[in-house]
């Protein structure tokens, strides 16, 4: 009897671990804001280290992804298991609202805590910069701006476009840092405005117009704009050498969510030196001490970035907004 109990207790022990070291299944959630090409790049690396478990996404602009988010939580529950949008900004509303899950990922000891909440609601997952970009048919290297006020100069009358900040974070992290700057402030927007500067609604929207040669100059993205290139378009892009805007864009877990553990081990896998390679290989920077970045210089990038307070760009979000529409679309 005593030989029969002990076999099975061998049994369920067996079975116990078994259970404990089982792979990975199910399927995860991310909601996010960026290219679709990284996503997938994502996906598939994500899929070959889990294949148990399946890498869904909704993907739209920020503003598109905020308001999906927004209703959801109203109605009770957000149905993604991860948050990946543009504006690091929106993350103290999501904190704030109790839409994020604390979360500590051991892949963060490689990520330098400003890129970090000190909470634990949030750390960034890429890096992506705001420059000028340029269509390189219709505009030499040497000839582009370099700076933000270069774009009031009349010769790029009524060839510039930027993307509406209702629609992309990135750019309304862009509207809000030169809004804040005593250097720039409504002054700038009324001056870029009266210069024939245009609006487009989505990021891609805006790099392509650049691209097609509908206008010559652009308020761009780094890593949208290499994409392109890489595709063969006509584009070139500037690292301005002062004031920057460097944006660090987060992951969030979501709280309550439905697939939890899963959102850890994608939230990890992104975070993991394997995950920001694959953005590195997609023309996105890392957020990582130990990836190499191609060949960008990250320290001057930082260096010549135009300092951003995230608590009052948060608080004036209504306000910003509503200051840029009262210029540019009136």
């Amino acid at each position: 009897m005593k030989r029969i109990f002990a076999a099975l207790m061998a049994g369920v022990l067996v079975l116990m671990a078994c259970a404990a070291f089982a792979a990975p299944s199910g399927k995860v959630m991310v909601y996010s804001s960026m290219q679709e090409d990284q996503l997938v790049a994502v996906k598939k690396g994500f899929e070959a280290k889990y294949p148990g478990v399946v890498m869904d996404y909704y993907f739209a602009g920020t503003g598109k992804v905020i308001t999906k988010i927004t209703t959801e939580h109203q109605a009770g529950q957000v149905a993604a298991d991860v948050i990946w949008v543009g504006d690091p900004s929106d993350y103290l509303a999501f904190k704030k609202a109790g839409i994020l899950e604390k979360y500590s990922s051991p892949e963060a000891k490689a990520i330098a805590p400003k890129f970090i909440d000190s909470d634990g609601y949030y750390t960034g997952a890429r890096m992506m910069n705001m420059g000028i970009g340029y269509n390189s048919m219709a505009v030499e290297e040497k000839d582009a701006p370099k700076s933000w006020n270069d774009l009031l100069d009349p010769k790029w009358a009524g060839q510039i476009v930027m993307t509406d900040p209702a629609s992309a974070g990135t750019t309304k992290y862009f509207v809000a840092a030169l809004l804040s700057s005593p250097a720039y402030g409504e002054e700038f927007f009324k001056k870029l405005k009266a210069n024939g500067c245009e609006l487009e609604s989505g990021t891609t929207a805006t790099h392509n117009q650049v691209a097609i040669g509908a206008y010559q100059v652009g308020i761009m993205l780094d890593y949208v704009s290499y994409n392109l290139m890489a595709q063969g378009s006509p584009i070139g892009f500037t690292y301005l050498p002062q004031d920057l805007i460097s944006i660090f864009s987060p992951l969030g877990l979501v709280k309550g969510s439905a697939n939890q553990e899963n959102g850890k081990l994608l939230y990890d896998f992104i975070l993991s030196k394997e995950g920001q390679e694959i953005l590195v290989a997609n023309n996105l920077l890392s957020v990582r001490n130990d990836v190499d970045q191609k060949g960008v210089d990250v320290k001057a990038i930082a260096k010549s970035a135009l300092p951003v307070d995230l608590e009052t760009l948060a608080a004036n979000s209504g306000k910003i907004l509503t200051t840029f529409d009262n210029i540019f679309k009136k």
